[in-house]
């Protein structure tokens, strides 16, 4: 099973290249903000709760596609950037391993509750 969700984090990383590509955007921004998502641990420094959730906001598919989505309606491009960004983002991290966390650990996912990455 873990092949099979590695697998499908692929082609959503490989969907938000797309999304992003579809902007018009230069390749030094998607590798310039790639790592933009990751702010979200600094809310560790504030306990595990405010951790999780400032993490998961900024991982979170559906707010990524939200994003993307509201870029299109309002024919705006850095939106749409922002949206394909967090989409990739997010399907590289959780075919990494590293999934939404829950509040009482940042090793406890939803991809794994043990806190060890799948391999």
């Amino acid at each position: 099973m873990k092949r099979t969700i590695q697998a499908e984090e692929l082609f959503m990383f490989i969907l938000g290249v797309y999304l992003f590509r579809q902007t018009g955007y230069s390749w030094w921004w998607f590798f310039g903000l790639f790592l933009v998502p990751d702010i979200g641990m600094t809310g560790y420094l504030w306990g595990s709760r405010t951790g999780a959730v400032t993490y998961n906001l900024l991982h979170h598919k559906g707010i990524a596609i939200g994003l993307f989505l509201l870029g299109v309606f309002l024919r705006s491009q850095p939106l749409q950037m922002a949206g394909a960004i967090c989409f990739a983002h997010s399907g590289f991290d959780r075919m990494l391993g590293y999934g939404l966390k829950y509040g009482n650990s940042f090793n406890n996912t939803h991809l794994d509750r043990k806190g060890e990455k799948f391999k």
